[in-house]
C-alpha cells in the first residue's frame, strides 16, 4: 500500500489516499465509465427551451403560474383543495392520483403572508443554508482560496433558488431545507437536522427520500437513537399524506384526467441533464457540463468525511429517482439536490491526485536476509 501524500487542498488525506494500486486502477476505470455515462445526457430528452417572451410566460412557466394562482385563490378565501382542483382542471393537469395535488403547507403559509415577506423568507433561508455550509466546510480546507472556491460552487448550485418568481415552487423551498438539514447534522447532533427534514417533507413529500437515507445511515453507524429520530418525521408525514389523500378524494370527479404515470425510464443521462439545467452549469457547453456532473460525484466520493458519504448517498438516490421515474416535464425534481451538489468539484484535486498516484505506484519492497556469523 502506498504511503498517503500530503493533501493539496484538504486538511486530511482524501478517501483514495493510500489505496492499493490494483484497487486504484479499478477506481480510475470506474471514473472513466462514469464520465462516459454522463455524456449520454447529450442525447437525453429535456424540456422545451424558454422563449423569454413575456407574452409566453404562461407556457414557459406553466407550473409556476399554476402555483401562483392557487396561492391567490386561497388568499382570496378559497378552500385549498377546491381551488387547487379548479386550477388543475383549468390548466389541463391530471387530478389523479392524489399525489398530483401538492401538500397544502406552502400554499397556506404563502397565502397568509404578503408576497414581499415570502421572498424575504426565501432569501433568509438561502443565506442560512450558505452560512451553515460555510461553517461545515471551513475545517475541511487547509487554506482560504480552496474554501472560497467551494463557496463559489455552492453559489453556482443556488442560481435558481434566489429567483423571486420561483418563490411559489415547492422544490425550491424543499431543496434549500434539505441542504440546510444536511449541513446541520453532526455526530450526536441531529434534532435540528431532523426538524428541517420534516419541514422539507411537509412542503414536498419527495424529501422523504432524504430523511429515509439519513435514518438508514444512522442505523448502519450504530446510532440507534438518531435513526429513530429520523423515522419519527416519516411517521408524521404518513399521517399527513393520509389526511391529504382523503381531502383530495372529496374534490376529484370521476371524469377528471389521471396522470400518465412516472415510469419515465429516461436513464442516468436525464439525471445529468436535470442537474445542468438546475445549476449554473446551464451556462457551460453541454458536453462540459455533463462531465462536470460526473466529476462532482467523484469529488463527493473522495472527501473522507461522514457528511460526504451521506451527500453521495442522497445524490445517487435522487439520480435513480430521476433516471427511473422522471419525465421530461418533471426535470425540476433535480432541484431537491441542486444547491450543494457542485461543491463536490472542490474535492476533486485531492481525490484525483491520490487515485492516480496510487494507481501508478510501482515501488517494490526488497527483503534482505541477514545471517549472523558463528
Amino acid at each position: 500500500m502506498a504511503r498517503p501524500l500530503a493533501p493539496l487542498w484538504l486538511t486530511a488525506p482524501s478517501r483514495f489516499a493510500g489505496t492499493k494500486p490494483a484497487l486504484a486502477r479499478v477506481g480510475l476505470a470506474l471514473l472513466a465509465l462514469l464520465l462516459a455515462a454522463t455524456l449520454t445526457a447529450l442525447a437525453s430528452p429535456g424540456p422545451p427551451p424558454v422563449s423569454h417572451d413575456p407574452a409566453q410566460r404562461a407556457d414557459d412557466q406553466a407550473d409556476v403560474v399554476l402555483y401562483e394562482s392557487i396561492v391567490s385563490g386561497v388568499r382570496a378565501g378559497g378552500n385549498y383543495y377546491t381551488v387547487t382542483a379548479d386550477a388543475l382542471r383549468a390548466g389541463n393537469y391530471p387530478l389523479k392520483p392524489f399525489v398530483t395535488f401538492r401538500l397544502p403547507t406552502l400554499a397556506m403559509v404563502q397565502a397568509a403572508l404578503p408576497s414581499e415577506v415570502t421572498v424575504l423568507l426565501l432569501y433568509i433561508l438561502a443565506a442560512a443554508m450558505m452560512l451553515a455550509w460555510f461553517i461545515r466546510l471551513r475545517p475541511a480546507f487547509v487554506r482560504a482560496p480552496p474554501l472560497f472556491i467551494a463557496l463559489v460552487l455552492l453559489a453556482a448550485g443556488m442560481v435558481v433558488f434566489v429567483q423571486p418568481e420561483l418563490a411559489h415552487f415547492h422544490e425550491v423551498w424543499a431543496g434549500l431545507l434539505v441542504a440546510l438539514s444536511l449541513a446541520l447534522r453532526k455526530p450526536g447532533r441531529w434534532i435540528e437536522a431532523a426538524a428541517f427534514g420534516l419541514i422539507a417533507m411537509l412542503i414536498r413529500e419527495t424529501a422523504a427520500l432524504y430523511v429515509a437515507i439519513m435514518a438508514i445511515l444512522a442505523f448502519a453507524e450504530g446510532h440507534r437513537r438518531e435513526a429513530l429520530g429520523w423515522c419519527l418525521p416519516v411517521v408524521v408525514l404518513a399521517i399527513v399524506v393520509a389526511l391529504h389523500a382523503h381531502a383530495v378524494g372529496q374534490v376529484v370527479r370521476p371524469l377528471d384526467p389521471a396522470s400518465p404515470g412516472w415510469a419515465g425510464m429516461l436513464g442516468f443521462g436525464f439525471f445529468v441533464k436535470t442537474i445542468t439545467l438546475s445549476t449554473a452549469l446551464n451556462l457551460a457547453p453541454a458536453w462540459l457540463a455533463a462531465l462536470l456532473v460526473g466529476l462532482t460525484l467523484f469529488g463527493w466520493a473522495a472527501w473522507n468525511d461522514a457528511l460526504a458519504l451521506r451527500a453521495l448517498a442522497i445524490f445517487c438516490t435522487y439520480a435513480a429517482l430521476l433516471g427511473l421515474f422522471g419525465r421530461v416535464d418533471t426535470f425540476y425534481w433535480g432541484l431537491m439536490i441542486a444547491p450543494t451538489i457542485l461543491v463536490g468539484l472542490a474535492f476533486v484535486p485531492d481525490g484525483l491526485r491520490d487515485l492516480i498516484s496510487a494507481a501508478i505506484d510501482r515501488r517494490k519492497i526488497t527483503v534482505t536476509r541477514l545471517t549472523r556469523g558463528s
